[in-house]
C-alpha cells in the first residue's frame, strides 16, 4: 500500500512521471482531493499537486462546517440546499472521527431576518430538503428555554428560537482523510509541487511543469486529462491556457476570530443576525469560541489573506451586539484566520448575494476548471466531473463508489460505532501515560489510524530527548503519513494548533523545528526560514492589516 511520506516524494514524483495517468489534478484543497478519489475508486490512474500544503488555502480557512446553508433557503437556492444537506449525512458516515453533530440555536428577535413562522417553516423545509434524520430534527423552544441553552444572548426583544443541526468538522483534516483514502487505493498526491507551465500536442493539454517548492527541482508529468481545482487560483491556471474569458472568478474574504472560553464563555453554537442584517456563527470548541465569518469582495494577495482593522471591528461589534455581557475588545483575540470563497462572479450582486453553487468551465484545449461551490458538497462535485469526462477517456468506466465510501481514519463502525471506538481508545491511551484530554485528542484526530500514533507513542516516550513524546508521536505519524514538510504543515494544517491553541505552539514550536531539522537534515539557513515562516503565520493571527 502506497504511504503519504514526506521521505517518499522522490518515489513519488518517479511514479507520476512513469504512469499513464488518466486523470491529473492541480490543487489540493478539499475540491481536488474528492476527485482524485473518485478518480482512483472507479479504477483509472490519478495523481494530485498542490503548489502549497494540502488544504492550505481556502479548505484550511472555512467556517469549518459540514453544513447545508440555511441562508441559502432564502435566496431560493433550494436545488443547493437539498444536494449540500444530504451530503452532511454522507460526509458524518464515512468520517465520524473528523465530523460530528453541533446543535445550532438560531434566535428570533422582533425585526430580525427571521421571524417565527418563517423560522419553524424555513427549518421545517430544511429538515425535509436534506433527508435528516428524526432525532436530528429542528426544535422550536421559548424565550425560557432559549436563555437556558444559552444565558449570554441578548434578552431585549427575544421571541425564542430555533434548534436545529450542523455538522461541524476539522476542514484541513477532513481534506487529508479523503487524499489519504485515494492513495490508498492506488492515487498519487504531492505538496509543495507548483505548476508553472502547461504542456500542449497539436493545441491540446497533455501536461504540466512542475517546480518543487522544497528543493527546485523541475518535473515534466503527463495526463490524458488534467483538472485546475486551485480554488482562488482558478483563473490563474486558465490564465497559462488562454482561456480566461466568458465567467471569471469573484473572491470573498471570510474572517474568523478566537476567543478563549474563560473570556466567551459561550454554552451553544449560535447561529445570529448581524446589526447590518447579515448572519454569523459563534461556535465553541476546544476550549475556544470562534465567531465568524465576513463576507466582503477581495483582490489582494491569495497566498497570504489578512485580516483588517475593519474585519476585526466588524466581528466584534457583532458579537457585542448579540452578547452585550461579555464586552468584547481586540485585545481578547487570541487567534484568527482568513479564508477567500472562490465563487462564480455575478454582476450586480454583492458578496453575500453570490450563488454558491459550482460551475465546470471546459475549455478549448481540453482543460477543466472547477470553481464556486461548498466544502459540503465535493463528494458530488468530483462525481460530477468524473462522471463528464468519463466519455473522452476512452473507455468504460465505473459509476462513482464514494458515497459510503470510509475516509482514511473512519474505520470505526460508522457514527453509532464511533462512541464506543472513542471510550475504548482513550482508555487505552490512558493506560500508555496520556491523559484523558490527550487520548481523546488523538481520536478525534486520527479516527482508526490513532493505533499508529499511539504505537509511535510508545516506541518514543522514554527514548527521545529535547521533545515531548506526544508531540514527537504526531510529528513521526505526520512526516510519515501525512507529508509534514514545514513546521507549520503540523501547526496548522495538522492539529489546528495554531488557531485553537496558541500556548501550545508557543511552548512547542522550538523543538518541533529542532526535530524537523535534524530529521530532514536542514541546513542552518533551511531550518532560519521555517523558523521565520511558523513566526509570519503567528504574527498574522494576531495583528490586522492596516
Amino acid at each position: 500500500m502506497k504511504k503519504l511520506s514526506m521521505h517518499h516524494r522522490d518515489e513519488i514524483y518517479k511514479d507520476m512521471k512513469t504512469t499513464s495517468l488518466d486523470i491529473l489534478v492541480i490543487g489540493g484543497g478539499i475540491t481536488g482531493a474528492g476527485i482524485l478519489l473518485d478518480t482512483v475508486s472507479r479504477g483509472l490512474k490519478g495523481a494530485l499537486i498542490d503548489m502549497q500544503d494540502f488544504g492550505a488555502g481556502t479548505s484550511s480557512r472555512s467556517t469549518k462546517l459540514v453544513h447545508g446553508g440555511l441562508r441559502y433557503l432564502k435566496q431560493l437556492e433550494i436545488k443547493m440546499v437539498s444536494e449540500v444537506g444530504k451530503e452532511r449525512a454522507i460526509v458524518y458516515e464515512n468520517a465520524p472521527h473528523v465530523t460530528r453533530p453541533e446543535w445550532m440555536l438560531l434566535p428570533i428577535y422582533k425585526g430580525g431576518t427571521f421571524g417565527k413562522f418563517s423560522t419553524n417553516l424555513g427549518l421545517w423545509f430544511y429538515d425535509y430538503l436534506a433527508g435528516v434524520k428524526k432525532e436530528e430534527r429542528r426544535k422550536m423552544l421559548t424565550i425560557e428555554e432559549t436563555l437556558t441553552k444559552e444565558p449570554l444572548l441578548k434578552k431585549e426583544w427575544l421571541k425564542g428560537s430555533g434548534y436545529y443541526v450542523e455538522y461541524k468538522t476539522d476542514d484541513a483534516r477532513l481534506t487529508l482523510e479523503v487524499i489519504k483514502k485515494a492513495v490508498a487505493l492506488g492515487g498519487n498526491a504531492l505538496n509543495y509541487a507548483k505548476v508553472i507551465e502547461l504542456l500542449y500536442e497539436e493545441g491540446r493539454v497533455v501536461g504540466i511543469v512542475v517546480e518543487d517548492q522544497l528543493n527546485g527541482e523541475m518535473h515534466r508529468i503527463y495526463a490524458n486529462k488534467i483538472i485546475n481545482a486551485t480554488g482562488p487560483w482558478v483563473d490563474q491556471i486558465r490564465e497559462f491556457d488562454k482561456s480566461k474569458g466568458g465567467k471569471t472568478l469573484h473572491l470573498t474574504k471570510g474572517v474568523h476570530l478566537v476567543f478563549s472560553q474563560k473570556r466567551f464563555p459561550l454554552n451553544q453554537a449560535i447561529y445570529f443576525d448581524t446589526p447590518d442584517g447579515r448572519m454569523v456563527f459563534a461556535i465553541p470548541r476546544s476550549g475556544k469560541t470562534y465567531v465568524g465569518t465576513t463576507d466582503t469582495s477581495y483582490d489582494a494577495s491569495i497566498k497570504d489573506p489578512r485580516m483588517t482593522k475593519d474585519d476585526l471591528n466588524y466581528l466584534i461589534k457583532a458579537v457585542n451586539y448579540m452578547f452585550p455581557s461579555i464586552e468584547l475588545t481586540e485585545n481578547d483575540v487570541e487567534s484568527s484566520w482568513v479564508g477567500l470563497r472562490p465563487l462564480i462572479h455575478e454582476d450586480g450582486k454583492s458578496p453575500s448575494q453570490i450563488s454558491r453553487k459550482d460551475e465546470i468551465f471546459n475549455s478549448d484545449s481540453g482543460l477543466i476548471s472547477m470553481a464556486g461551490g461548498k466544502l459540503t458538497g465535493y463528494r458530488k462535485m468530483a462525481e460530477n466531473v468524473v462522471d463528464l469526462i468519463s466519455k473522452d477517456l476512452g473507455h468504460n468506466i465505473d459509476k462513482s463508489r464514494t458515497k459510503y465510501m470510509t475516509l482514511s481514519g473512519g474505520e470505526v463502525g460508522g457514527s453509532k460505532g464511533f462512541e464506543i471506538f472513542l471510550e475504548d481508545k482513550i482508555n487505552q491511551g490512558i493506560s500508555y501515560g496520556l491523559s484523558h484530554q490527550q487520548s481523546k485528542e488523538l481520536v478525534y484526530r486520527y479516527g482508526s489510524n490513532v493505533d499508529n500514533v499511539l504505537s509511535e507513542y510508545r516506541k518514543f516516550q522514554t527514548l527521545k530527548e529535547g521533545i515531548d513524546p506526544f508531540i514527537f508521536a504526531m510529528l513521526r505519524y505526520g512526516i510519515d503519513n501525512e507529508m509534514i514538510c514545514t513546521p507549520s504543515d503540523f501547526f496548522i494544517r495538522r492539529s489546528s494548533a495554531l488557531f485553537f491553541n496558541i500556548d501550545f505552539v508557543n511552548k512547542h514550536k522550538d523543538s518541533v523545528i529542532s526535530f524537523m531539522s535534524d530529521e530532514f537534515q536542514w541546513t542552518i539557513e533551511e531550518k532560519e526560514k521555517h523558523n521565520e515562516e511558523l513566526l509570519r503565520d503567528i504574527y498574522y493571527t494576531k495583528q490586522p492589516v492596516e
